[in-house]
C-alpha cells in the first residue's frame, strides 16, 4: 500500500517546541485522513531545528463509497412534498426512488444515495492546508508581505505519495504560495544544496549523507555515547543532565561532540554554581573527577558543525565565553561570603510576596512563629528551628541566586555554614523548599522537617485566607504542590499531626492580623475547631462574633478537603483506591494524614481478601435495607434486645458484632488499623448466614425492629473503621 511522506522545512524551530510539534503534526494529518475515511498501518513524526517531518505508513489509496437511505413522505403526499424530497435527495425523477411498505405507516418513498469515496491525493491536497494554518504552535509569526503564521519562517513543502514499487506523486497544494514538492535540503552549512526526495527511506538516506540525522532519539544516543567516551577517556566522568540532553539534540542536526578547558582556579565556586553557569549559558555538560567526587575542569559541547580544524576554533570560542561567565560566577560568589546571611534578612522587607500576604519580611516573621510552635511536634530543636526560618528566605538577595535562581536554597546552605551557622540550620536552609515534586528527596532531619512544614503550611494557610484558592487546571501558586509537599514530609516521615490543630489557629491569626502582627499558638485550649463546634463559651476572644467563627470554619474545612484530594491523587499514584480515602474522611475529624494513609492501607488489605469482599456486601445489604425501612418511617428499636432472638443465626451475629466491635474500638484506640480490620472480617461468616436464614422484615413488628436494631450495630461496628457506604463495590 502506498507512503506518505510529508516534511515542513523552516528556519529553527526552539528545541523546546520540536517535540510537541511533531505529535501535533502526527495528530492533526492522521486524524484528518482518518475523518476522511482512510486508513493507514502506522505512522511516525521526526524533528530537527528546520524541520518537521512525517511518514504515513499502509495508507488507502481512496475513501470508502458512503451508502445511506434517505427516507421520503408517503405515496400520496402533496406534490410539493414529494418534490421537496427530490431535491433534497438529489433525484430528477421518483421512479428512482422505491416505495417501502409499513404496516403502520403505508407506504413511503426511499432514496437509496451514494456518495462517492475520494481519492487519497484530493484529501490529502485538501488537508494540509487546514493542518499548516491551523498549526497549534505556542508562538508564532508572519514574515513578509504573507499572512501565514509559523514558528519560524516556512521556506518550502515536500508532499509524496505512492507505493515502493512505482515512483511516487507529488500531491499538489499551496499555502501562503509556497507550493508542495519534493525537494528539501540538507544542513545550513555542511551540506546546503537541494535534494530530490521520493519516499521516507529514501528522505532518510538522503539527509543523513547531507549531514542531517532526522531523529532525535538517535541524535540524542550519538550525543550521549560520544560525550561518556571522551569523559571515559579524560579519566573523567559525565555529569548526566537528561533535559539538557534533550535540549542539545534540539539544537543541533549533525552532533558534533567536543571537549573543553576552564581554569582551574574556578572550582573555588560551589560545583552547583559552575554546572548551572556551563549549562544555561552555553548548553554544556560539565565532567567529574571520580577521585575526588567535585567537578573537573572540563566541559562537553555539542557543535552543529565537522569543522575542518577538528573544533579547535569552535572549542576556542566557547572556553572564552564560559571563563567570562565563571569569572562573573565567582565574582558573585565571593561578594556573597563577605555579607553575613543575617544581615540580609532586614531588606526582605522590600521584596513583596503577594499584595494581600504581605512581604518576604512578612512571610518570614510568620514562619519562624510557626516552625518554633512545629517544633516540639515534630521532634526538633524550637530555637534551630526558628533560626533557621529566619535565614531561610534570606539567599534570595544574593548575587549568585539573582542569576541562578535555581540554586536557591542550596547557595542559603553554603552561606549559612560559611557563616558559622549550625548544621542543622544550615541543612534545613537548603531543605525548606523540598520536596517540590513527586520525585524530589524528602527532608529528614527534624528541624528541616518543622521549617519546610512552616513554609508550605503558611503559604497554604495564607492563599486561603485570601481566597486566593486553585480553580480548575490554574494554580499559579504551587499550591497543590504545597499540599503534595506537606502530605509526603508527614508520611515519609512517619510523622503524626492534626492539621484541624494548624490551620485552625493560623486562619484565626490571618484573622486578627491579617498576616502582618502574626502570632499564632497551636497549643492554645480555646482556639480549637473542636470547641467552636461543640459551641464552647470558652473560646478565645478572637471567635466572639459568629460570623467570624463560620467563615474560619467553613475555610478550614475546605483546606481540609484540598489535602484529602491531594491524597488521592498520591495514593492512587501509589496503587491504592481513592474511594477508600472518602471512606476514611467520611468519618469526620479525620485530619492526621499518616493515620488516614494506615487506615487506607488497612482497609485496602482488608477488601483484597474474600472475607472483606463479603464483609463489604454484608454491610452494603444491611445499609440498604435501613435505608428502605427509614425511608418508610419503619420503627427501629433504640438497642438490641436478645430476649427478642428467634433464630440461632442472629444470636451468633449479635454475638459476633459484640466481640468484633470492642476488638476493633480497642484497636483504633492504639492506632492498630490492621488489628481493626481483622476483628470485622470475623463478621464474614456470621453476616453471611444471618441473611441467609433471617428474615429481618418479620411479621412480628417487635422483632422487626430488633433486627434492624441489629443491623444499626452491625454498621456502626463498621463504621469504627471507615464509611463503608463510601466504597465502590
Amino acid at each position: 500500500m502506498p507512503d506518505l511522506l510529508i516534511e515542513l522545512f523552516s528556519e529553527e524551530i526552539p528545541a523546546r517546541m520540536q517535540a510537541k510539534a511533531a505529535d501535533d503534526l502526527k495528530g492533526l494529518v492522521t486524524n484528518g485522513l482518518v475523518d476522511a475515511g482512510l486508513t493507514y498501518e502506522s505512522a511516525g513524526a521526526f524533528a530537527t531545528p528546520r524541520r518537521l517531518a512525517l511518514t504515513v505508513h499502509g495508507l488507502n489509496t481512496r475513501s470508502p463509497d458512503i451508502r445511506e437511505e434517505k427516507k421520503g413522505p408517503r405515496t400520496d403526499a402533496p406534490a410539493g412534498a414529494i418534490q421537496g424530497f427530490l431535491r433534497g435527495a438529489g433525484l430528477d425523477d421518483i421512479a428512482k426512488a422505491r416505495v417501502v411498505s409499513d404496516p403502520k405507516k403505508g407506504d413511503f418513498y426511499v432514496a437509496d444515495l451514494v456518495k462517492p469515496g475520494r481519492t487519497a491525493e484530493a484529501i490529502i491536497a485538501e488537508l494540509m492546508p487546514q493542518v499548516v494554518r491551523g498549526f497549534p504552535w505556542p508562538k508564532s509569526q508572519r514574515w513578509g508581505s504573507g499572512t501565514l503564521r509559523w514558528v519560524r519562517p516556512l521556506h518550502s513543502i515536500v508532499c509524496t505519495f505512492g507505493p515502493e514499487t512505482e515512483e511516487p506523486v507529488v500531491i499538489d497544494f499551496e499555502v501562503d504560495g509556497i507550493r508542495s514538492g519534493n525537494v528539501t535540503y540538507g544542513h545550513r552549512f555542511l551540506a546546503p544544496e537541494a535534494i530530490k526526495v521520493k519516499r521516507f527511506a529514501d528522505y532518510v538516506e538522503k539527509l543523513e549523507k547531507a549531514k542531517v540525522v532526522l531523529d532525535p532519539a538517535r541524535r540524542h544516543d550519538i550525543i550521549l555515547a560520544d560525550a561518556r567516551n571522551l569523559a571515559f577517556a579524560a579519566g573523567l566522568e559525565l555529569v548526566e543532565d537528561e533535559g539538557l540532553l534533550n535540549e542539545v539534540a534540539g539544537l543541533v542536526e549533525w552532533p558534533v561532540v567536543l571537549m573543553g578547558a576552564f581554569d582551574p582556579a574556578f572550582l573555588d565556586v560551589p560545583d552547583e554554581v559552575i554546572r548551572a553557569t556551563i549549562r544555561a549559558n552555553q548548553k554544556c555538560f560539565v565532567l567529574k573527577d571520580p577521585k575526588t567526587g567535585r567537578l573537573a575542569n572540563r566541559f562537553i559541547l555539542t557543535s552543529n558543525m565537522a569543522a575542518t580544524d577538528g573544533g579547535a576554533t569552535i572549542i576556542a570560542g566557547n572556553e572564552r565565553v564560559i571563563r567570562a561567565r565563571l569569572s562573573d560566577a565567582k565574582f558573585f560568589w565571593d561578594g556573597d561570603l563577605a555579607i553575613p546571611l543575617e544581615t540580609l534578612v532586614p531588606k526582605l522587607e522590600g521584596i513583596t510576596f503577594h499584595e494581600k500576604l504581605g512581604s518576604q519580611g512578612d512571610r518570614v516573621r510568620r514562619i519562624v512563629a510557626l516552625a518554633r510552635e512545629i517544633a516540639p511536634l515534630v521532634g526538633a530543636d524550637a530555637d534551630k528551628a526558628a533560626r533557621a526560618a529566619l535565614l531561610a528566605k534570606a539567599d534570595l538577595l544574593t548575587g549568585v541566586v539573582g542569576e541562578f535562581p535555581e540554586v536557591q536554597g542550596l547557595m542559603g546552605r553554603y552561606y549559612a555554614t560559611h557563616g558559622g551557622e549550625d548544621a542543622a540550620v544550615a541543612a534545613a536552609v537548603e531543605e525548606h523548599w523540598k520536596p517540590q515534586g513527586p520525585s524530589d528527596r524528602v527532608p529528614t532531619a527534624p528541624v528541616s522537617i518543622a521549617v519546610a512544614l512552616a513554609d508550605k503550611l503558611d503559604t497554604l494557610v495564607g492563599f486561603w485566607a485570601i481566597d486566593e484558592k486553585p480553580t480548575g487546571s490554574k494554580d499559579p501558586f504551587a499550591l497543590r504542590r504545597a499540599a503534595l509537599g506537606v502530605i509526603r514530609l508527614l508520611i515519609d516521615n512517619d510523622f503524626k499531626l492534626s492539621l484541624l490543630n494548624c490551620i485552625f489557629p493560623m486562619l484565626v491569626s490571618w484573622e486578627a492580623s491579617s498576616g502582618k502582627d502574626w502570632r499564632v499558638n497551636l497549643r492554645n485550649p480555646h482556639i480549637t475547631l473542636k470547641l467552636v463546634l461543640e459551641g464552647s463559651t470558652s473560646l478565645d476572644s478572637r471567635l466572639n462574633d459568629p460570623g467570624t467563627r463560620s467563615r474560619l470554619v467553613a475555610k478550614t474545612t475546605d483546606l481540609l478537603a484540598f489535602f484529602s484530594d491531594r491524597l488521592k491523587v498520591q495514593l492512587r499514584e501509589q496503587g491504592n483506591r481513592f474511594d477508600l480515602v472518602d471512606a476514611v474522611f467520611a468519618l469526620g475529624g479525620q485530619d492526621d494524614l499518616l493515620l488516614i494513609v494506615k487506615r487506607v492501607e488497612a482497609l485496602g488489605a482488608l477488601l483484597a481478601t474474600d472475607d472483606g469482599k463479603n464483609l463489604l456486601a454484608g454491610y452494603k445489604r444491611a445499609a440498604n435495607i435501613l435505608k428502605a425501612e427509614e425511608k418508610k418511617g419503619t420503627t427501629v428499636a433504640d438497642a438490641v434486645d436478645a430476649n427478642l432472638f428467634k433464630e440461632a443465626e442472629e444470636k451468633a451475629l449479635a454475638a459476633a458484632i459484640e466481640t468484633a466491635a470492642q476488638a476493633a474500638h480497642d484497636a483504633v484506640a492504639d492506632e492498630n488499623f490492621e488489628g481493626a480490620m481483622k476483628a470485622l472480617a470475623t463478621l464474614r461468616a456470621p453476616v453471611d448466614a444471618f441473611f441467609d436464614k433471617v428474615l429481618v422484615n418479620d411479621a412480628d413488628e417487635r422483632v422487626r425492629a430488633n433486627r434492624l436494631a441489629l443491623l444499626t450495630v452491625l454498621r456502626d461496628a463498621c463504621h469504627q473503621v471507615a464509611d463503608f457506604s463510601k466504597i465502590e463495590g
